[in-house]
This record gives C-alpha cells, sequence and structure tokens, in this order.
C-alpha cells in the first residue's frame, strides 16, 4: 500500500468488533490494562499512564521466563471513547528514543458493540517485517480478544 505521495504505508493492522459498548471499551483500557495488554502468560504492569497528548505512557510486560520488556512513549492524541495515538519514539520529557513505531487504536460504537482498529506504523520496512514476524497478527490479535473479555465483564457488571 502507499498513500498519496506514492510513500509506502509501513503499517500493520487488525480490525475486531467488540461485542461490548465503546465505554466498556474504554474503561478497561483506562482501568484494567494489565489485565489484557499481553498476551497470556505475559503479565503487564502499568507504570504511568497520563491519557493526555504529550502525557507518559509506560507498561512493563513481564514473560513467563523471566523477560522483562518495558514500553515507554508518549501519547499523541486522546480523543475519550474513540482515539489514542501513541508513540514509542519519544519518552518522558519529549526525550528522543530509537522509533519503532506510532500506534493508533479506534474505537467506533456500532449499537451495543464497538469497531476497534488497532494500527502500528512503522518507520521503516525493517522495522514492519520485524514486527510482522515478531507476531503482530497473532499478537495483537489475542490482546484484543481479552481486551473483549475485560470489557465485556466491564459492560455486564454495569447493567447487573
Amino acid at each position: 500500500m502507499q498513500d498519496r505521495n506514492d510513500t509506502p504505508v509501513l503499517e500493520l493492522v487488525t480490525e475486531r468488533l467488540i461485542d461490548a459498548p465503546v465505554t466498556a471499551v474504554w474503561r478497561a483500557y483506562t482501568h484494567h490494562l494489565s489485565e489484557w495488554f499481553c498476551p497470556v502468560p505475559w503479565r503487564a504492569e502499568v507504570v504511568a499512564m497520563d491519557l493526555r497528548a504529550g502525557g507518559r505512557s509506560a507498561v512493563t510486560m513481564y514473560g513467563p521466563e523471566g523477560e522483562v520488556m518495558p514500553n515507554e512513549g508518549v501519547y499523541l492524541e486522546v480523543v475519550p471513547e474513540r482515539r489514542i495515538v501513541f508513540t514509542d519514539a519519544f519518552t518522558h520529557g519529549w526525550t528522543p528514543a530509537g522509533p519503532f513505531m506510532v500506534g493508533t487504536f479506534e474505537f467506533e460504537p456500532e449499537g451495543d458493540r464497538t469497531h476497534y482498529r488497532g494500527t502500528a506504523r512503522h518507520w521503516t520496512a525493517e522495522a514492519k517485517d520485524r514486527h510482522e514476524a515478531m507476531g503482530f497478527a497473532e499478537g495483537w490479535g489475542k490482546v484484543a480478544e481479552q481486551w473483549e473479555a475485560v470489557a465485556k465483564r466491564i459492560a455486564g457488571q454495569a447493567t447487573a
């Protein structure tokens, strides 16, 4: 795929119709991220979530074999219940870092469900290929499945 300037679009995308309303999907992000952020048996710990443009985003993932993967970045755009844009190109205080991607989570209400689109846009074809080889489709797909389960639980609590 290429954009209007004939520049290759270096993105990977996952989409899903989540069986929960957008308010529950948003709450799952803002209050329950550690429950779904990485595929089990990995686990996530939220270090910082300053959910505003320029705010710090820091989540550390822990693997079953003792792996530790810090994910440090900043939010570029936050539109509650609609869109979150984040990057690892900067860390807190706008300190440049080795950029890997700009990520976007988009949410569109569809009745009592939510159309979710997750996009990872990369600086280079090599970074995109590396992310794809790391298991982007499977990993982000599993994360969306786990996110949906948390959002459905939240939605069920709201109606109970």
